[in-house]
């Protein structure tokens, strides 16, 4: 009998919590999905500049349906706004940026997270349809932190923080944090330690949907 008392975190909750621990004057990229929900989420008051890698800085958040621009989209080919001050730039210059590690945060999405920080994030397997990884693969590397935003579980109920990724790579030991809508775990050399879980969860019950070891943050 499930007698669950907790509820999940919506896609909009998970967005504005990974929004609440973004420090002021941070440079930060943002992933599809999820991750282009963080710019609408940011606390008043506070001055995050966001980057996409098609050549775009200082991202505001999405526009209404009256004030899209179809010339201003970001690297997933979705609507964005674009603050005083923000500026466009060549591709060149861009992932010149990422991979001189001049951002400090890229948000990603992903299908499985390992213990030891390996991302998978753009292929299910060796035969997916996607065409290649993309800019995620020079983010995940580049950028001086990654988090990622993600479900706890797959729709058919499989775990998506693993012992060992099972999917193709997009990166090795690069993920420093993961915001599920369960928990906020953190990437260590210990493997997964729990930061956060949300109202009603047990780490007990947590662990029963996690592939790998949980460990509490050392007193």
């Amino acid at each position: 009998m499930d007698t669950r008392i907790w509820t999940p975190l919506s896609r909009r909750e998970i967005a504005a919590r990974i929004a609440s621990d973004i420090p002021n004057g941070w440079y930060v990229n943002l992933g599809i999905g999820v991750p282009t929900l963080v710019a609408d989420e940011v606390p008043e008051g506070r001055e995050v500049v966001f980057h996409a890698e098609n050549g775009l800085l200082g991202i505001g958040p999405a526009p209404a349906d009256a004030d899209i621009d179809p010339w201003l989209i970001n690297a997933g080919k979705q609507y964005v706004t674009l603050r005083p001050g923000g500026s466009y730039f060549h591709h060149a210059d861009s992932f010149a940026m990422i991979r001189g590690g001049h951002l400090d945060l890229c948000v990603l999405g992903a299908y499985q997270v390992a213990e030891n920080g390996d991302i998978a994030n753009w292929a299910t397997s060796e035969n997916d349809t996607a065409p290649a990884v993309g800019g995620a693969m020079d983010l995940s590397v580049g950028t001086r932190r990654v988090w990622v935003a993600m479900n706890h579980l797959t729709r058919e109920g499989e775990p998506r923080l693993v012992r060992d990724c099972t999917y193709p790579l997009t990166a090795q030991a690069s993920v420093d944090r993961i915001y599920t809508d369960l928990a906020v775990i953190d990437v260590t050399a210990r493997g997964f330690v729990v930061a956060e879980m949300i109202a009603g969860m047990t780490l007990e019950q947590l662990q029963a949907m996690t592939g790998a070891t949980l460990h509490m943050p050392e007193a």
